[in-house]
């Protein structure tokens, strides 16, 4: 298994990027991790920091998509960036999947145009998972599809649920539609279509979820359009930071509540690991025709480590495959239905 590193994505690279990527060929051994970038910089930097590279095949590509650049520059002026030439390798079938930590909007776009669909699917979606009370969520789209249309979603359902089975080991995971009330007839009319569809689904749809019950682990997949699920997940995150700088500004105000703390360390470790959505690995570009998976722009070298485990999983299980054969199974039922 040969799997693509975007050695200069997101806000740590090259540094962290390389030192995770060694860190991987001592975990996994059955992977084989190949570079993606400026060679000479890789080079410069392995050799910095006391970096062995003699497990790694590095194929140069000398420009980097920022952060903030505009997601169609993979197509025009960064053609040569990591992404794109990583991307375009995987897609002449010189890796096996592609990691980046690198511009979402460009990493779904170069996916899209570059590696392609899989057959049957309309729109690929960006798919990161969450931390819950009762273990991870995993929510489609958000952000990728700003509009989308009822069948959309209902691809949306079935590729959360195959994920998060054959990644994440959830058997039967249970799938909602994100609405504004948990009624049947909550929602407009593309919610209301989606609900028929995603419950005539060869997936354990349990009905409509509010987003106030996410965090409590209430379903296993949350199907959205991309603005719902971008605004759920921002939200997420903000409420997340704005807890952690609260808490820690409390025990830090005076030699009292330093001493609580102190008295406290393990529990509060252990909360801060609860909300760290590097244990869950890399969110997956779902529905392009080979695994593209992302993970978080600041992730450091365990972040990495966790990420590819998560594209052995895809690959190992087939997930692309699995998802091709549901939606086959899909457009075959449906045509079955309209001929009774």
């Amino acid at each position: 298994m040969k799997i693509l590193i975007d050695a200069f994505g997101g806000d740590n690279a090259p540094l962290e990027i390389l030192k995770g990527s060694l860190l991987c060929t001592e975990k996994y051994e059955n992977a084989d991790l190949a570079l993606v970038g400026n060679k000479e910089i890789i080079e410069k930097t392995a050799a910095e920091n006391d970096i062995t590279l003699d497990s790694f095949e590095i194929f140069d590509a000398p420009d980097v998509i920022d952060m903030e650049e505009d997601a169609g520059e993979i197509m025009k002026s960064k053609k040569n960036s990591s992404m794109a030439v990583g991307l375009k390798l995987l897609a002449d079938g010189q890796g096996d999947a592609f990691l980046s930590a690198g511009n979402s909007g460009a990493l779904i776009m170069g996916s899209t145009l570059i590696v392609k669909r899989i057959k049957g699917v309309k729109r690929p979606a960006f798919a990161p998972v969450m931390p819950t009370s009762k273990g991870p969520v995993l929510l489609i789209d958000s952000g990728a599809n700003i509009e989308v249309r009822p069948e959309m979603l209902q691809q949306f359902g079935i590729m959360g649920s195959i994920y998060m089975e054959n990644v994440l080991n959830i058997k039967n995971p249970r799938v909602a539609l994100a609405n504004v009330g948990t009624e049947d007839h909550k929602g407009g009319e593309l919610q209301h279509e989606a609900f028929r569809l995603l419950k005539e689904s060869d997936i354990k749809f349990i009905g409509n979820m509010e987003a106030r019950d996410i965090p409590a682990g209430a379903a296993d997949v949350i199907v959205a359009d991309g603005f719902t699920g971008n605004v759920i997940i921002k939200m997420y995150e903000g409420v997340a930071k704005e807890l952690f700088g609260k808490i820690k500004g409390m025990f830090m105000k005076n030699l009292k509540t330093k001493l609580a703390a102190l008295l406290l360390k393990k529990e509060l470790q252990e909360l801060k690991e609860y909300f760290d959505y590097n244990q869950y690995g890399a969110a997956p570009i779902m529905g392009v025709s080979k695994p593209v998976l992302k993970t978080h722009g600041s992730a450091k070298s365990d972040a990495v480590v966790t990420a590819v485990k998560s594209v052995i999983d895809c690959v190992n299980n087939d997930v692309t495959g699995k998802i091709e054969e549901s939606l086959i199974k899909l457009k075959s039922n449906r045509r079955g239905n309209d001929g009774q």
